[in-house]
């Protein structure tokens, strides 16, 4: 099968690229570069660089290449600034979004898988997260998946698109050759791997005072290895209709138990500062994935903390200044 992957460049699409590929799958990547790196794109895939705002652009690489399936990953992703510049969210990232769904229809692709999150669920009234859970989008950049979704929805039901919808929250680790490259960096432990490697003085700790085991917010981390099969095992599915997931370990890490975990595997000290809390920062915040074990048999392989950010540890020790290494 032939497919497109917008954002394929990027942290989790470029490991979702090495992992179709290395399935015998025909990857065309499509990315601007805004915070991917070409050399994140693996050497047997297609690279085509560009913008979903280009709309001429996006008609070309589906005339060119004629893509059978979409994978969408390309958006602008960091819940923070989304607060700040929330047209930026709002605007580009549905407007890109509708860029690509309307050029899919032009050209007969009726099978999109959607790199949602979990930051659709602000004020969970359960915890793990499961799909039934109301949707209360918790930032500009939450809504602007939810609306990318709503879109699917009436595609679905109008055009017979399938899709699925991938709803997780911390992407985590790295394969063999592929890792966590931001710049600014703004995920904990890649920061905490920098502190290890000496790139910074220290880590903070915004808030202890939670009601947590050990104080500090507890988050749900999934590894970057396991995403990636969900999402092919979702696009394999689509033959028999579309669907919603939400990805989550099903347990989840406190800030503190990742600091110290990673203390544990670099051998480092890892300094931490605790400051003030955060606004808005919930105590906790895990994510179901029993609606997609049960359906689709995806069986997380590296579910452990250990696992996760031993692999990331390893990758930033081979790339301490990322793909600029």
């Amino acid at each position: 099968m032939k497919i497109l992957v917008t954002g394929g460049a990027g942290y989790i699409g470029s490991i979702v690229v090495e992992q179709l590929v290395k399935q015998g799958e025909d990857v065309v990547v499509f990315d601007n570069l805004y915070q991917g790196h070409a050399e994140a794109v693996h050497p047997d895939a297609t690279f085509v660089q560009g913008d979903l705002a280009n709309l001429a652009a996006v008609e070309a690489v589906f005339n060119t290449h004629r893509p059978e399936a979409i994978m969408h990953f390309a958006s602008h992703t960091l819940v923070g600034e989304s607060m700040e510049k929330p047209f930026l969210y709002l605007g580009e990232n549905i407007t890109n979004g509708l860029n690509l769904l309307q050029t899919a229809l032009k050209y007969d692709v009726h099978k999109f898988i959607l790199s949602s999150t979990a930051n659709l669920f602000d004020d969970p009234e359960k915890m793990p997260i499961t799909e039934t859970e109301r949707i209360v989008p918790g930032s500009p950049y939450g809504e602007s998946k939810f609306i990318l979704e709503r879109y699917l929805y009436w595609l679905d039901r109008t055009q017979n698109f399938r899709y699925a919808a991938l709803r997780y929250f911390n992407a985590a680790g790295a394969s063999e050759t592929r890792g966590e490259d931001h710049s600014p960096e703004l995920h904990l432990i890649p920061i905490v791997l920098q502190v290890a490697l000496g790139q910074r003085d220290s880590i903070k700790i915004f808030g202890d005072d939670y009601p947590t085991p050990d104080g500090s917010c507890v988050r749900d981390y999934v590894h970057v290895l396991d995403l990636a099969q969900a999402h092919i095992l979702a696009l394999r599915a689509l033959d028999n209709g579309s669907r919603t997931y939400n990805l989550g370990n099903g347990q989840g890490f406190s800030v503190k138990e990742v600091i110290e975990m990673a203390r544990n595997i670099t051998g480092h000290p890892i300094p931490a500062q605790v400051v003030a809390r955060r606004p808005g920062d919930p105590d906790v915040l895990i994510a179901s994935s029993d609606k997609i074990r049960r359906e689709l048999g995806w069986e997380p392989q590296y579910p452990n903390l250990r696992d996760i950010i031993q692999s990331a540890w390893n990758w930033h020790q081979s790339h301490p200044h990322g793909y600029r290494s």
